[in-house]
């Protein structure tokens, strides 16, 4: 099922390689959106306000595990791309080697601090033992949510983006089961929520690694090649680590911005909560198709096929756009009804705040599309560190001027919302203006491999 990027016509073969991408992190969606569907409905606001606040947490987490697989996802498309067994092989194995020691570091952290982070995110005192119940639980998941994405993102690299789809879409079927059962049948409240997610999260863990063991020989992790896998260790670590920066440096900020809404109380904590999940599901395609674009770069950009590259970025950024624009006015437009559908009507604070944010935020996602590709981009002609200026302009920008206008009177809550498509200008105009010879004009063969 694995596919070579390097032929056929370019935009057809980025569509159909990102179709299930895009379906795939939809269906990822859904376990938040269970989640917070059901806590609403059924746990009330401040259940939903403890909810929100953790989903942001383990945003950041599982940011740094997912940027790892990303960028190493990145090396072994460029040798896949290449046709060098040999080096695929490595480059694979060093990256499951390194990405889970850090996972199991990363976990441990995260249990022996539990209540230092929940401090330093300033919950409100009467939502603190739903929270810590809930992250508890989550926490257990986190190995898994690092096995899944691992697998996911080698499948990709290959070319196969249907059988991670598969994956995700039965553990967004199941993590919805237990759910209703959880909370509605057995009534564990919270905990039962979490504990959904969980189980959700080792079946796609278990399963796509199972499948790649049996089916993918070239990924298999072997004890002999110790040395080739040391010698592949260096490149690896350099890409996952840029990746990773940018998408923890990118949550990071996030968090942050989550510690300043929790101080504007449950209503603003709660609209926030909603509205990013409805964020996240309306710009998510444009983020997984400028994955798909990564890594039809890297393939490329291995192969030494450079016009194709130029020719896919240009058919990528047109795609986006549209795209995201199309998206910004359903979101305009159905704000306080996509609020509707996740909290009960009576609720009016949490509907109007939401809304608030839907309608600024959402009029922008031009501006995310684009610097989602400029991510990509990046990562694929083997300039990963360009990815983390971008995104350091970006979230820099954003919580600069949320904490600096935010306690202004008259402005408040709005500061927030308004500094997020700030950044996004700021980040595009500086990848835009770095790297528009290689964006617009045939790229030199001379400085973009990731081997040079």
């Amino acid at each position: 099922m694995n596919k070579d990027l390097t032929e056929g016509n370019v935009r057809n073969t980025m569509l159909l390689f990102a179709g299930p991408m895009i379906l795939g992190n939809l269906l990822q969606q859904c376990y938040n959106i269970a989640d917070t569907l059901i806590v609403g409905q059924f746990l009330g606001a401040g259940a939903l306000a403890s909810v929100g606040a953790a989903y942001t947490l383990m945003t950041f987490l599982t940011s740094v595990l997912i940027g790892l697989c990303m960028g190493s996802s990145s090396v072994v498309a460029f040798y896949f791309g290449k046709k060098d067994d040999a080096k695929t092989k490595d480059s694979a194995a060093a990256s499951f080697i390194f990405i889970a020691a850090v996972s199991v570091f990363l976990n441990v952290i995260s249990f022996c601090w539990i209540d230092e982070i929940l401090f330093l995110l300033r919950v409100p005192d009467d939502l603190l033992g739903m929270m810590r119940e809930y992250v508890w639980i989550i926490f257990c998941g986190l190995f898994f949510v690092f096995l899944y994405n691992y697998f996911a993102f080698i499948l990709r690299a290959a070319g196969n983006s249907t059988v991670p789809l598969v994956f995700l879409g039965a553990a967004a079927g199941i993590n919805v089961v237990l759910d209703l059962i959880f909370v509605v049948v057995f009534h564990w409240g919270i905990g039962g929520v979490a504990a959904a997610t969980v189980a959700a999260q080792i079946f796609s863990g278990v399963g796509i690694g199972i499948y790649t063991w049996a089916k993918e020989p070239l990924f298999r992790l072997r004890i002999s090649g110790r040395g080739r896998i040391k010698a592949s260790m260096p490149e690896v670590i350099r890409f996952s680590f840029a990746a990773s920066v940018q998408q923890s440096v990118m949550n990071f900020g996030i968090l942050m911005i989550q510690g300043l809404v929790n101080s504007f109380g449950t209503v603003v904590m709660a609209a926030f909560a909603v509205a990013v999940k409805i964020d996240s599901f309306a710009y998510m395609p444009a983020q997984e198709f400028a994955n798909a674009f990564s890594l039809f770069i890297s393939q490329n950009n291995g192969a030494g096929k450079k016009e194709r590259v130029r020719r896919g970025t240009v058919e990528a950024l047109r795609t986006a756009v549209i795209f995201c624009a199309a998206v910004s006015v359903l979101i305009f437009i159905f704000a306080p009804q996509l609020m509707h559908i996740f909290v009960k009507a009576q609720e009016t604070g949490i509907i109007r705040s939401g809304t608030e944010y839907l309608r600024i935020e959402g009029s922008f996602y031009c501006g995310i599309g684009i610097l989602f590709l400029l991510y990509g981009y990046y990562r694929g002609i083997g300039k990963p560190e360009m990815s983390v200026v971008l995104t350091v302009i970006s979230l820099g920008t954003r919580v600069i001027l949320a904490y600096t206008f935010a306690p202004v009177k008259g402005i408040g809550v709005h500061a927030i919302w308004w500094a997020i498509p700030v950044g996004w200008f700021l980040a595009d105009v500086t990848g835009i203006l770095y790297g528009r010879a290689d964006l617009f004009c045939r790229l030199d063969a001379g400085d973009v491999g990731i081997d040079d």
